[in-house]
């Protein structure tokens, strides 16, 4: 990976305390320097990864930021001259390893992926509320009646990542959730009966996903006999998370080549 001789302190992006808002597991907001490296979103649907440049570039102006294919690394300057952030839920290292070994001979880094981490849980939770199925702060006249009592969250896998968001959006929810395949009716239908076991009687389906085909998000909601929040897309929690693991990647890379 490659090294940050010229990179000093205060040429990283500093983090700062955000003013108080609603909610819980909020992550700080970052002041980055004009100069910073770009970001380069990778391994999400490309109408995801262009809303989501464009929200990065709208909160840290000055800061070149590219979706996918439309950067050509090996023209970028800089030393790192971009962070590359997988733009994965969970760890795939059949994705991740070949991602790196084929970008380990440029002046870029590559980050975590976005999950498991509270943004991720921030943002299926403002979902849900988005849908009716929730409360949230910026959701007014919802009564605890009205919320969904029990969440099945589905995921591509199921791993412990994804069991780690569930334990999250529990929090945060203060309901049961249990995980469960988006593709598998059984396991599905199979939560939901978990569910309905710890008392619930309304059920919601969180789909743990960037983007969901329309007619599969209905069958899986139907599977699961609970109704359904939409797909993550590019909220704006899930492009403060991308942020958040660019400057990361920043960090870990300045204190590596302090060591060295």
């Amino acid at each position: 990976m490659t090294e940050l001789p010229d990179v000093t302190p205060d040429a990283l992006p500093t983090r700062r305390r955000a003013g108080r808002r609603g909610g819980r597991h909020r992550g700080g907001s970052f002041s980055l320097p004009p100069d910073s490296p770009a970001v380069v979103l990778v391994g999400g649907p490309s109408e995801v990864m262009g809303e989501m440049a464009r929200i990065i570039a709208v909160a840290h102006p000055g800061i070149p930021v590219h979706a996918g294919a439309d950067a050509d690394l090996g023209l970028l300057a800089g030393d790192p001259a971009a962070v590359v952030v997988p733009l994965l839920l969970t760890p795939d290292p059949a994705i991740e390893t070949p991602l790196r070994e084929g970008l380990a001979e440029l002046p870029v880094l590559v980050s975590d992926v976005l999950g498991p981490h509270p943004l991720l849980a921030e943002a299926l939770h403002l979902r849900l509320a988005e849908a009716g199925l929730a409360r949230a702060d910026r959701i007014r006249m919802m009564s605890m009646v009205t919320a969904a009592d029990g969440v099945v969250l589905a995921s591509r896998a199921v791993d412990e990542s994804a069991e780690v968001t569930a334990v999250l959006l529990a929090s945060r929810l203060a309901v049961p959730v249990v995980t469960a395949p988006l593709g598998d009716p059984q396991k599905l239908a199979a939560a939901t009966e978990a569910l309905r076991g710890m008392g619930s009687h309304r059920p919601a389906l969180s789909p743990c996903v960037l983007e969901v085909d329309e007619t599969e998000l209905a069958k899986a909601a139907a599977d699961a006999g609970a109704e359904p929040a939409a797909a993550l897309g590019a909220h704006p929690s899930v492009a403060q998370l991308a942020v958040l693991r660019y400057v990361e990647a920043l960090e870990a890379a300045y204190y590596q080549s302090e060591e060295g």
